[in-house]
């Protein structure tokens, strides 16, 4: 019998390898190559694998590791940060879901029944979300914010759902039979709370002094799948023991030690999982019933796309960003299969409802990519189509006031750190800004502080025309959405052909579609980041400076070289920059005993030395352009100088003390 279990994981994950591999091709995530490993497998398909209780159970291990993974990844800091979309976003969609759906399906069942079906299709997919999300680079954009909150609030709320579920088939005891279960949940929360203050950090403790890594394994184990062995103890589920001790690892410091070392094992047991469900399909009823599971998976679709999509709306988001989120999350969760088999041991699924369900609930999951995909697009189409009015986001927000009355200012899309870090800076240097964000939250709280700022989506010409971008001397979008700065960027140019847009992106491939735009610079993260750890790299060796930042600038230099290049295959010539590339514009104060300080413009210390070239000279107040050769250089005087990278750096040290002779 052993054998027999063995050769039947051992044909899974094979299977699974073969499928996993083929549809990656495709770029379908690896989730939905489990299923279809199921169904082949399957005693109703190819029948390879006969007794599918053994990998149910190994199945239930899987739900239990990831209930126990979002608990250690729950942090009470990170969910009253986005408190509004988590507890209002979450809470009107699922509400609001389950509420349609139950209306719908009472036509044909009875209310339980028609409630249980709202408790199936208001759960979306964390699994498969984040994995693309993370894929696309889209988790810090806002529609990937929105949806993360919206399924926070699904996990948070897959317990009770759970708990919930035997009283609509009628197998509490009404009001007091529910009052004892949240009683029991209540006490069990209790208990972990004060285990997570002392009891976990405790053991922890004694476990590190061990330096024993399969020690520190086991005890995650141990309080994992005890805690969860004891809350069913009480009457309670497995699913909500793992989640509550999760949370105790969560406030503890060895949280993200446990949940690397977890994670291995979640992978393994949820792709079983996945597997396990796609087994439980029987193909026939594809066969039996073809248009009612086309009609089920496009009425999911369509009830879970608007209604989130009207959620995102009614929270104050503009309606692109709304709609993309809502597309996003039109698919059926992985916990709706958890509570589908509650629902069948309680009757209030039949075999033939659970067959069905199955089926549409696979194909919404298969057509997630596909809806991400068509997202932006289909956002776009619509937001074009309907007057900028409904489309902006919420009124309250919207309203701006009369038109900013600014001029030659910079203009901030995005207030994430680099967004803050910029704003900050010009506001210490008395440098006028504006800043366009899209969180409406964020916006009303940096209202209070004074800040400049703007809500709204910066693609639109109205909103780019509120921040006078026809008067503005620099654009800078500093947001993570790829597709969404090329609109800005193109917007701003269109709207004024000589602002110079600086655009930060994440990855080199996304640099010349920006630069076809006509972006002026484009910031690679990617490169960036590279060029830091090579500067701290290199100090951590006592490395001289000097070296250091001539390794730097060796560096930039071959690196920027090729982005110029990309830049002036493309360049209109926009302005002068067609004319500076390769050379760079640089200002510079005189110190108090530089080796420039009482040097006159004519003795040629600045061509002789650095070979560059003095543009114009700040004094004061007083700015002179081009001086002349009897100019001669005092403290606090700002030199703005042109050349190539290399002159800069040799001119920057004439303007230092200790660098004379």
């Amino acid at each position: 019998m052993e054998l027999d279990s063995l050769k039947d994981i051992e044909i899974l994950f094979g299977l699974a390898l073969l499928t996993v591999i083929l549809l990656r091709k495709f770029k379908f995530p690896s989730i939905i190559g489990f299923l279809i490993t199921g169904v082949l497998a399957g005693p109703h398909a190819l029948g390879f694998i006969k007794d599918t209780h053994q990998v149910e159970q190994m199945a239930e291990y899987g739900v239990v590791l990831l209930l126990f993974t979002i608990g250690i990844e729950f942090s009470l800091k990170e969910l009253m940060r986005i408190r509004h979309m988590v507890l209002l976003g979450g809470g009107l969609q699922l509400f609001l879901t389950i509420a349609v759906v139950a209306a719908v399906m009472h036509f044909g069942f009875p209310l339980p029944q028609a409630i249980f079906f709202g408790f199936l299709v208001a759960l979306s997919s964390t699994a498969i979300l984040m994995k693309l999300m993370m894929d696309a680079g889209e988790m810090d954009t806002p529609q990937g914010k929105a949806a993360l909150g919206i399924l926070i609030f699904q996990d948070l709320c897959i317990v009770p759902l759970m708990l919930f579920t035997p009283f609509l088939a009628g197998g509490g005891s009404g009001l007091m039979a529910i009052a004892v279960v949240s009683a029991k949940a209540a006490a069990v929360m209790i208990a972990a709370h004060f285990g997570a203050r002392f009891v976990v950090p405790w053991i922890f403790e004694q476990v590190v002094k061990t330096r024993s890594r399969e020690l520190f394994v086991l005890s995650i184990i141990f309080i994992g799948m005890g805690t969860a062995w004891l809350t069913a103890q009480a009457g309670l589920s497995l699913a909500l023991g793992a989640f509550i001790a999760g949370l105790a690892i969560s406030e503890s410091e060895y949280s993200h030690q446990a949940l690397s070392d977890i994670m291995p094992f979640r992978e393994a047991f949820m792709s079983l999982f996945f597997i396990s469900v796609g087994m439980l399909l029987d193909p026939a009823v594809l066969m039996k019933f073809p248009l009612l599971i086309v009609s089920l998976v496009l009425s999911i679709i369509l009830i879970k796309a608007v209604l989130t999509s009207a959620v995102g709306v009614a929270m104050g988001l503009p309606m692109r960003i709304a709609i993309i989120a809502g597309l996003s999350l039109a698919q059926i969760g992985e916990f709706s299969f958890v509570l589908s088999r509650s629902g069948l041991t309680h009757g209030l699924l039949t075999g033939e409802t659970y067959q069905l369900f199955l089926a549409a609930s696979i194909a919404t999951m298969g057509l997630t990519p596909f809806c991400m995909k068509i997202a932006s697009p289909f956002a776009e189409y619509v937001t074009r189509v309907l007057p900028h009015a409904w489309t902006r986001g919420r009124s309250s927000f919207a309203q701006n006031g009369n038109k900013v009355e600014l001029s030659d200012h910079v203009i901030i899309v995005g207030f994430g750190v680099n967004g803050k870090n910029l704003a900050k800076v010009l506001k210490n240097l008395e440098i006028p800004r504006v800043i366009i964000e899209t969180n409406p939250f964020t916006v009303r709280g940096e209202r209070v502080t004074g800040e400049h700022i703007i809500f709204g989506d910066a693609s639109k010409p109205e909103i780019l025309a509120h921040a006078r971008v026809e008067e503005a001397r620099i654009i800078v979008v500093a947001i993570s959405d790829a597709a969404a700065s090329r609109r800005i960027a193109a917007q701003a140019r269109q709207m004024n052909p000589s602002v110079h847009v600086i655009v930060r992106t994440r990855y080199l491939l996304e640099m010349e579609p920006l630069f076809k735009l006509g972006v002026n610079e484009v910031i690679p993260e990617e490169f960036e980041t590279s060029v830091e750890i090579l500067s701290r790299v290199l100090k951590r060796f006592l490395i001289p400076q000097d070296i250091v930042e001539e390794c730097v600038a060796d560096v930039r230099r071959d690196g920027y070289e090729m982005l110029r290049t990309v830049s002036k295959r493309h360049s209109h010539a926009v302005g002068i920059a067609g004319f500076l590339s390769g050379a760079e514009i640089g200002n510079f104060r005189v110190q108090k005993g530089a080796p420039v300080e009482g040097e006159v413009l004519k003795g040629g210390m600045l061509r002789e030395r650095a070979g560059v070239t003095l543009v114009a000279v700040k004094r004061g107040q007083k700015i002179t352009p081009n001086p002349d050769p009897l100019w001669e250089f005092r403290a606090e005087d700002i030199a703005l100088l042109l050349g190539t990278p290399e002159q800069m750096r040799a001119a920057a040290r004439l303007f230092e003390p200790g660098f004379g002779g």
